[in-house]
Formats: structure tokens, C-alpha cells, sequence
């Protein structure tokens, strides 16, 4: 007969680890309950820097579907041709057009449109357009009124091309302020412009200041310094990927005469750049947001286990080991990083289509931004990493406190030296209260000074970001001063992950304030009743906030000013000295402005209550 007696300690041990668990989720809950407001803070610390994140990754091909659905309407070309090797070289010559009209019938080639002059395009000049707003270089392409086989630009206001009346590329037209009806000149030559028309057979501004006229006007407007061009528009009869590359690949002989070939993926990865520059300042944006995240998540656990010292006492008095009082700290904070990851996973995907929008020289729109596994992966490693790496240290240095130190709950008494007792005579009575909280909490004022320094790192990485777009993309460099359209889309970038900079600082300090008040009521009772003013003891705890703050700040500029040489995707450059000083000493005003607040709420209970209150 088979013995069964290992079977009921298998269940007991069974039952053991469930215990366990449940115990676990009891404190933990238990714990989230009692700080809700902290643990809402932590995640959404967490939840902002992986819904940046979330944002940057759902980018990834978000403008090929208004690419597509724009060389659906425009019969767009797979291939264009243009005469000569390179398109930066020489005028057209007999041999050259020659080779472009063989190249419209060769293998391969399922139809084609042109070839069609070109102007301002090969030349270090172009026709020069004035309006009533600007002057500028233009590109300007002759076409026939009817309608083409391949790339028939359409036309979203207005009617196309007829004599004397000019279409203009939209994007252009709107960073030209230009209008429907309005009268402009091309070499002094008068035209009014009668439409605007997208296209994929060339990128749009700035790559592109392109205009369509007849093909008299366009090659009336070649000179010596202008060269006269022609472009081929060509629909493959194979028109995948790799067969699009073998074609052009084939027929780029290299040669003088060879016509240059530009593939439409070449020109939608152009057209794209500005969701390559958001997405840059976006990963910019979610590294700042993770760092801010990591120190606050910091702050916040370090001051939940100062606060929380006497029940891990508790604990460990009634058989409480050292690794259950690791785990309920590593538990709690996992969990609310997994609920921050979804949070941020959710927010980052539904706001993405608000900054994918595709430009001017586009139509359709974005659809829903992809959700990949790898994104949805990386999101839940970072919040983790985020949770682990702040609560970590904080867990295993109460698994190691002592029952006893537990119990007692004593801060650390200040080191009574004759030289600072001396100096201390000489303060003001504000700054003497913050110097002894500080004395007796190291630990927290170390914690606000490494949070408010990533607060100024990021704010000080996020202003030299803004000074190095306003020196690079400011203009495009032409003779008109024309703003290049990237600039409003990047400055909404970077104004949105700025305010959640400063935000998510706020919400921090506020945070650690009310920790340093409610820490300090018995120490701020005995200093009343020994004679000090209510507005002697709300400046000196505002004080506690604004000591560390200062090296905080001062610390985090150069730490700020080495993120945006590292994180700053190509942007160079560094803002005016003003605006840094104002960084770091406002960063200072507005902790001691968010600290005054708690600090007025904890002292209006009577200084009898506090005592009766911190004895019981």
C-alpha cells in the first residue's frame, strides 16, 4: 500500500506561499489606500515618460498611408526621370532629352508622362517670385492644361494651369501666404495664381518651392543662370519595392547622358522628415520625463518608508522577516509601474494621430498609428526598470532596519558642533528651523536636491533644445526668409513634453513638502510654544524645501546642458545666459511658492492639538 503522508505537507506549503501572497496584497492594498495620492503621483510619473515613449515608436510609418492615399489621387509615379547625370549640373542637352524619351518606352515601363520642362531646379538660381509678402527662389515646371496619364497634380482649391494663371504646390503656397486670385510676378513677369496641388513626384517645402505653368511660360523663364531641365514621370509595371530599385538601379548607368532616377519610396522618406525631427524630440522628451520619473518615483518611496518605519517595525515584531518586508515594498510599486506602462501605452497610442497629421503637400489622413509588440514590450521594461531601480535601495534598506531602530522612529539627531552653533546665532529664525529639519532628515534633503536637480537638467536640456531649433530651422536660407514648416510642429513637441516637465516637478515637490510637514509637526509645535511666530515656523519649513533646492538647481544646469549634447538628435547650439538663470533661480522661487502651501495647512490646528495629537 503507497504511502500518502508527503502529500499533506506538499499542501501545507502550498497553502504557505499563498498565504503569503495574500498577505502581500493586503499591505500592499492596504498601503496604496492609506497613500493614494502618492501612489496615484508614481503612476502617472511613470505613465507620462512611456506615453512619450509610446508616441515616438507609434510615429513609425504613420505618413505612408497619406503618402499612398495621395499617389492615389494623383496617378503618382513609381519613377522620375530627370535629364542629365546629376540634376545639379549643366543644361540639357540634345543627347540628354534623348535618353529621357527612351527611357519613357523601355522594359518594364507601363506608362509615363513628359517629359516636361523645368526651371530653377538644375541651376544655383531660380525664377524669382515676388508677391505681396515675400521675394524668393522658385522651381517652376511646364505642364499642358489637360490631363496627365501619370502624376496629375490635384488641385485642392482653385482649377489648374492656364495661360497667364499659375498653380502653386500647397505647402509652398502656405508658408508663402499666398491666395487664390492673387498676383504675382515670376522674373517680372505677371501671372495670378488660380490653384493649389499636391503631389508625390516631388517633395514639398522646403525641399520644393514648385510651380506649375504652361510649357510657353515655363521655358520663357530659362536663361544662362537658369538652365532649362526636363522631368519623366513613370508607372512600372512591377511596382514593388525591390523591383522599383532594380529598375533604377539598371538604367543609373552613370553616364553623362543618363537621365538621374529618383524612386517614390526616395521621395516619401524625404517627405517624412518632419515625423523623424517630432520623433527626435520626443525620445529627447521621454529620456528627460524617465529620469524626472526615476527620481521622483525616489522621492516618493524614500518618503513613504520614513514615514512608514514604525510599521515595518511593527512587522518584524510580530514574525515579519526581512525578505516579506522587502517584497511588500517591491510588490506595491511593480504593480502600480504595470498599471503606469498601460496607462501609458493607452495615452501615448491616442495621442499620437494628434501630432502625425500629415503636412500640406499631403492629403488623407494618418489612421491609427501602430501598437507593435516590441513597443508594447519596451514600455513595460522601462516602467518597470523605473519602479525597480527607485524602490530597490529604499526595500532592502528596511529589510535590514533593526526592530528596535524600527520602533523608535527617531530621526537623525543634528551633531552639535560650537562652530555652527556660533553661525547659527547670526541666522535669521526662518533659516535656523530649516537647518535643524534638514540636520534631522538628510536622507529627504538629499532626495528633494536630486529631484529638483533633473527638474532643472530637463528644463535646462528642454531650453537649449528650443534655442537650437530657433538657430537651425528658423529659415530655410532662402533670399525670401521663408519659415521653414517644421518649426510650429517641433515647438508643439517640445512646449507639450516642457509642461510636463514642470508638472510632474510640481506634483513632486508639493508631495515632498506635505511628507516634510507632516514629519515636522511635533518639532513645529515645540517651536511654537517656545515663542516663535506661525509665519517664523512656515518660512523655515519652506526653507527645508529651499536649501536643498539651491545646490539642486545649481547642480542640474551643467547636468542639463550634457543631456542636450547627448540627447539632442543633430539640434546644436545653447540658450541665452538669461534664460538659464532664470531656469535655476525661478526653479527655487516656485519650490518655496509650492512649499508655503502645505506648510500654511499643517499649522492651523491649535499647538495644544498637535502635541495632544503626535502623543497619542
Amino acid at each position: 500500500m503507497r504511502s500518502n503522508q508527503p502529500r499533506p505537507a506538499r499542501r501545507a506549503g502550498a497553502g504557505a506561499v499563498r498565504g503569503r501572497a495574500l498577505l502581500l496584497f493586503r499591505l500592499a492594498r492596504q498601503d496604496i489606500r492609506h497613500h493614494f495620492a502618492q501612489a496615484v503621483l508614481l503612476v502617472v510619473a511613470i505613465a507620462v515618460a512611456t506615453a512619450t515613449l509610446t508616441m515616438a515608436f507609434a510615429l513609425d510609418g504613420v505618413n505612408n498611408n497619406p503618402y499612398q492615399q495621395t499617389m492615389a489621387a494623383t496617378k503618382g509615379p513609381d519613377v522620375v526621370a530627370q535629364s542629365g547625370n546629376d540634376p545639379y549640373t549643366g543644361v540639357t542637352s540634345p543627347a540628354d532629352l534623348a535618353a529621357l524619351v527612351a527611357l519613357n518606352s523601355a522594359k518594364g515601363v507601363a506608362a509615363h508622362s513628359g517629359p516636361y520642362p523645368i526651371v530653377g531646379d538644375t541651376g544655383p538660381v531660380g525664377p524669382v517670385m515676388r508677391s505681396a509678402d515675400i521675394v524668393t527662389t522658385v522651381e517652376v515646371e511646364g505642364r499642358l492644361p489637360g490631363v496627365a496619364a501619370v502624376d496629375q497634380p490635384k488641385v485642392t482649391d482653385g482649377t489648374w494651369i492656364r495661360p497667364g494663371g499659375v498653380v502653386v504646390e500647397r505647402s509652398f503656397a502656405e508658408a508663402a501666404n499666398l491666395r487664390l486670385g492673387q498676383r504675382i510676378t515670376l522674373d517680372g513677369r505677371p501671372f495670378r495664381v488660380v490653384g493649389f496641388a499636391v503631389t508625390t513626384a516631388f517633395g514639398g517645402f522646403p525641399g520644393m518651392s514648385l510651380i506649375w505653368a504652361t510649357e510657353g511660360a515655363a521655358r520663357s523663364l530659362a536663361a544662362k543662370a537658369d538652365p532649362l531641365s526636363y522631368i519623366s514621370n513613370l508607372k512600372l509595371t512591377d511596382a514593388s519595392p525591390s523591383a522599383i530599385a532594380s529598375f533604377v538601379n539598371v538604367h543609373s548607368t552613370g553616364n553623362a547622358t543618363s537621365p538621374f532616377l529618383t524612386s517614390w519610396t526616395a521621395i516619401a522618406y524625404g517627405d517624412a522628415s518632419f515625423l523623424r525631427t517630432e520623433q527626435g524630440f520626443l525620445l529627447t522628451g521621454a529620456t528627460l520625463l524617465g529620469v524626472l520619473a526615476l527620481a521622483s518615483v525616489a522621492v516618493l518611496v524614500g518618503g513613504r518608508l520614513a514615514e512608514g518605519t514604525r510599521r515595518v517595525g511593527l512587522l518584524k515584531s510580530v514574525g515579519g522577516t526581512p525578505g516579506l518586508i522587502a517584497a511588500t515594498f517591491l510588490a506595491e510599486n511593480l504593480f502600480l509601474a504595470l498599471v503606469a506602462a498601460f496607462v501609458g501605452l493607452l495615452a501615448g497610442w491616442s495621442a499620437a494621430p494628434l501630432i502625425s497629421n500629415p503636412e500640406a503637400d499631403l492629403v488623407g489622413t494618418p489612421g491609427a498609428p501602430p501598437l507593435s509588440l516590441v513597443t508594447v514590450v519596451l514600455a513595460l521594461v522601462v516602467a518597470l526598470v523605473l519602479a525597480l531601480a527607485s524602490t530597490l535601495v529604499p526595500a532592502i534598506r528596511a529589510a535590514r532596519m533593526s526592530t528596535v531602530s524600527a520602533l523608535a522612529d527617531a530621526p537623525r539627531l543634528p551633531r552639535r558642533r560650537e562652530s555652527l552653533i556660533r553661525l547659527s546665532r547670526k541666522l535669521p529664525v526662518p533659516a535656523l528651523i530649516g537647518l535643524r529639519l534638514v540636520a534631522r532628515r538628510p536622507r529627504r534633503a538629499i532626495l528633494s536636491a536630486a529631484s529638483v536637480a533633473v527638474t532643472v537638467m530637463g528644463l535646462v536640456a528642454a531650453l537649449a533644445t528650443h534655442a537650437g531649433i530657433d538657430r537651425k530651422l528658423a529659415h530655410f536660407g532662402r533670399s525670401g526668409g521663408l519659415v521653414n514648416p517644421e518649426i510650429p510642429r517641433a515647438e508643439q513637441v517640445l512646449t507639450i513634453i516642457t509642461i510636463l516637465l514642470v508638472t510632474l516637478a510640481a506634483l513632486t515637490a508639493i508631495f515632498t513638502a506635505l511628507a516634510t510637514v507632516l514629519d515636522a509637526r511635533r518639532a513645529s509645535a515645540v517651536t511654537l510654544a517656545l515663542g516663535a511666530t506661525p509665519r517664523q515656523v512656515r518660512a523655515g519649513l519652506a526653507m527645508t524645501q529651499v536649501i536643498p533646492a539651491l545646490p539642486g538647481a545649481i547642480l542640474g544646469l551643467p547636468l542639463g546642458l550634457g543631456l542636450f549634447k547627448v540627447a539632442a538628435h543633430g539640434v546644436s547650439g545653447l540658450p541665452p545666459a538669461l534664460w538659464l538663470a532664470a531656469a535655476v533661480l525661478g526653479t527655487v522661487v516656485i519650490v518655496a511658492a509650492l512649499t508655503s502651501v502645505p506648510a500654511r495647512i499643517g499649522l492651523r490646528r491649535p499647538v495644544a492639538e498637535m502635541l495632544q495629537a503626535d502623543a497619542a
